[in-house]
């Protein structure tokens, strides 16, 4: 599943008295503007210690792979408060053996299709409607799927249309991008959300929110896959689909910004369970299968934590945590049930590289008993399953440095160290090497 999205300005607001000034100065408002990206990212994986591997396992033997997209973000004001933007999309590439065998996988631009040859597609098409409440207007800058101009800054908005729930829900400031900050599925979204999406990281849904000056609030309603990781939805919309609820708190702590967001989702979908599939297959003497237990309306919920602090300037910290109920199939986004990740970010200023930034993470994933009995008795979900395993948690430590080449162009440099791939203390650890290209041109 490819996750590619570029963080949402909406969260992090400014000093009070520089918004007071924004608002009785706001920007003038942007008709329509023009960004495009392009990345590529190349990894590398070592050989490791493997006394056996199953169908949706890491390969043993080095593998090196290389995946890119391009992105046309297309944004237009049709008239004040209402905004359309509409994404068109090119992706291509491999992941490592065939994107399976670690469930916090390492790249975030890597969708979970059948062919490695890029293909278009419609990444986004949404409307989204402001009512404000109030004279108070906040300023946006021009950016990828936003428009520079005022918004009201009490306001209650609606979007309607194709995109990713992430735009909206999960945020952070710093891990939120894998196209420039971190790239492992866990650490750029919650791992532990199995968001609805299909194999590209896209749906087709609605969102609600209620921004004021301090907090948010949102609920979300989206289309299931219509099969775990499937590029084709769930058209059974008052029986299967998602709903999300996000609070979001922003804070100014001795003079520094903040954030706290409390997620939680309710899904519903064609989908089975591990406990029903181990006792299908103890009757049937044969190995667990989880599609094999899939009923309509199953239901599968969780929840999740986002923080990030600025504690100097140039220097931030952040966090997430997940859970979720671990009894129901891994069905849209990755095979996780518990997960606490913590991490930093320090931009480069301080040693006079104003647009570079170096961070470093680790994140800690984990199954549940029932779950982690699936995957021992030779179940699989839809990317890891070794045949056999003797239970670990998955932990992944990972640190990049972005450098700008010149104004557009960014380089980053990325590592990560896979310890349980798949939560199999039998196979591992890994290192992951990376390279990472990204260029970005904007027009008015």
């Amino acid at each position: 599943m490819m996750l590619g999205s570029k963080t949402r300005a909406y969260a992090l607001a400014g000093l009070a008295a520089a918004m007071a000034l924004r608002a009785q100065n706001p920007a003038p408002d942007e008709k329509w503007n023009l960004y495009w990206q392009a990345t590529s990212i190349g990894q590398y994986h070592s050989s490791f210690a493997s006394p056996y591997a199953g169908r949706f396992s890491l390969a043993s033997h080095p593998e090196a792979e290389a995946s890119l997209t391009s992105t046309l973000f297309f944004g237009w004001q049709p008239a004040r408060n209402t905004q359309f933007y509409f994404d068109p999309e090119v992706a291509g590439g491999r992941g490592f053996s065939g994107t399976n065998g670690i469930a916090n996988f390492p790249n975030g631009e890597m969708p979970r299709v059948a062919t490695a040859t890029p293909k278009p597609y419609l990444a986004r098409l949404y409307i989204t409607q402001d009512f404000g409440f109030g004279d108070e207007r906040e300023s946006f800058d021009s950016g990828e799927n936003q428009l520079a101009g005022s918004r009201p800054v009490t306001r209650y908005s609606i979007t309607l249309g194709r995109f990713t729930v992430t735009d909206f829900f999960d945020n952070n400031r710093y891990s939120h991008d894998p196209r420039t900050q971190f790239m492992g599925w866990a650490i750029m979204y919650n791992g532990a959300w199995d968001y609805p999406a299909d194999t590209r990281g896209y749906t087709w849904g609605w969102v609600h929110e209620f921004h004021t000056r301090r907090w948010s609030l949102r609920y979300g309603s989206a289309a299931m896959p219509k099969v775990a990781n499937g590029l084709r939805f769930d058209r059974r919309i008052l029986r299967d689909r998602s709903d999300m609820f996000e609070g979001e708190l922003r804070t100014h702590l001795g003079g520094h910004d903040g954030t706290a967001r409390l997620l939680s989702y309710f899904n519903r979908a064609d989908a089975g369970t591990y406990a029903d599939a181990i006792r299908l297959a103890a009757r049937a003497g044969t190995t667990p299968d989880v599609t094999a237990t899939r009923r309509p309306g199953t239901l599968k919920y969780g929840f999740g934590v986002s923080v990030d602090q600025e504690i100097a300037k140039d220097l931030g910290v952040f966090g997430r945590l997940g859970w979720n109920d671990g009894k129901t199939e891994s069905f849209a986004f990755t095979a996780i049930d518990r997960l606490a990740t913590v991490g930093m970010s320090i931009g480069g200023a301080r040693w006079n590289r104003p647009h570079d930034t170096a961070a470093a993470e680790v994140t800690v994933s984990g199954i549940t008993a029932v779950h982690s009995e699936y995957l021992a008795l030779g179940g699989s979900d839809f990317l890891i399953g070794d045949g056999r395993l003797r239970y670990g948690p998955e932990v992944i430590f990972e640190s990049y440095y972005s450098a700008r080449i010149v104004p557009g162009l960014f380089a980053t440099l990325d590592l990560q160290h896979v310890t349980d791939p798949a939560y199999n203390r039998d196979r591992g650890p890994v290192w992951v090497g990376t390279l990472r290209l990204h260029m970005e041109i904007g027009k008015k």
